[in-house]
């Protein structure tokens, strides 16, 4: 079993070659919003810049993308007609993933499902996309409660999923919320093996696992239960997948870097802490 320290950290951030361009370090694209939910793509999308991925796509209804758009000029929103995503979007996505694979020679991934609801044909349209991408893809929120419906679709493919106990159990009928640390482990590498992908379940201690070898990461705050912490950590985690990171260490990384900006962010801020200060502090976390 992996105890996940600092020390992790140095082997993705290396200097970089002189020579550098853009996308080298990788082009994030995050699918999410919904007509009420504009937040969640953006701090997922920012929290991917400040992790060191070299350009964010949101793709999102229009409202939620416009909202987005404004938030900040490093943010480049595609709008998609209506309130919330359709099968008539499908195609738009998945020519969207395939642009950005192209532009960026692969160094591309995928943070999908941060608020965009759960109506019947939204959760459709997820499962079909999972089903039909190539990219490496971080699925979270309500794009873990589509998968209920078809799980296979993630099998053997590079995806990491990143649940919070709820979410573990939607996915996989498993209560674990009560259990004790060795319990919740053993559950995860399971889980994690039978479905043939890497899980990053989120709690005190984050467990990490692709049904092959599990990790603990215990960095965090009793303050990062502020609505918003989780986008910041699929932001992370796919911001360093989109770098060429492989999922199970994408998911060590990146809830290190997301719990340590965390507890930078709790010091300073305490019951004021918000989402927008823990992506503040991840800067200080890889530098």
């Amino acid at each position: 079993m992996i105890e996940v320290s600092k020390t992790i950290l140095k082997e993705i951030y290396k200097p970089r070659p002189s020579r550098s361009k853009k996308y080298d370090f990788g082009l994030l694209l995050v699918i999410g919003g919904s007509e009420f939910y504009s937040g969640s793509p953006a701090l997922s999308g920012l929290a991917g810049f400040r992790s060191g991925v070299d350009m964010v796509r949101v793709i999102a209804p229009k409202r939620a993308a416009d909202i987005i758009a404004s938030f900040s000029p490093n943010l480049a929103a595609y709008p998609c007609k209506g309130d919330w995503l359709t099968k008539e979007h499908l195609a738009t996505l998945l020519s969207m993933t395939e642009s950005a694979k192209a532009v960026s020679n692969n160094k591309a991934a995928v943070v999908i499902g941060g608020g965009m609801g759960r109506t019947k044909e939204t959760q459709e349209v997820i499962l079909e996309y999972l089903s039909q991408t190539s990219l490496p893809v971080v699925v979270d929120a309500d794009a873990i409660h589509a998968l209920k419906e078809n799980p296979e679709v993630i099998s053997g493919k590079p995806f990491l999923i990143t649940p919070h106990t709820y979410e573990f159990f939607i996915l996989t009928q498993k209560e674990v919320y009560e259990l004790p640390e060795e319990e919740k482990i053993k559950m995860v590498e399971e889980e994690a093996a039978r479905l043939k992908t890497t899980i990053l379940l989120k709690g005190p201690t984050d467990i990490v696992s692709d049904g092959k070898e599990v990790a603990l990461v215990k960095a965090g705050s009793p303050y990062m239960t502020v609505g918003g912490c989780g986008d910041t950590l699929a932001g992370v985690c796919g911001a360093l997948m989109a770098r060429g990171i492989a999922p199970f260490l994408a998911g060590q990384a990146g809830a290190l870097i997301n719990g340590l900006a965390g507890e930078l962010a709790a010091k300073k801020k305490k019951e004021g802490m918000m989402a927008t200060d823990l992506i503040e502090a991840i800067p200080e976390v890889i530098s």
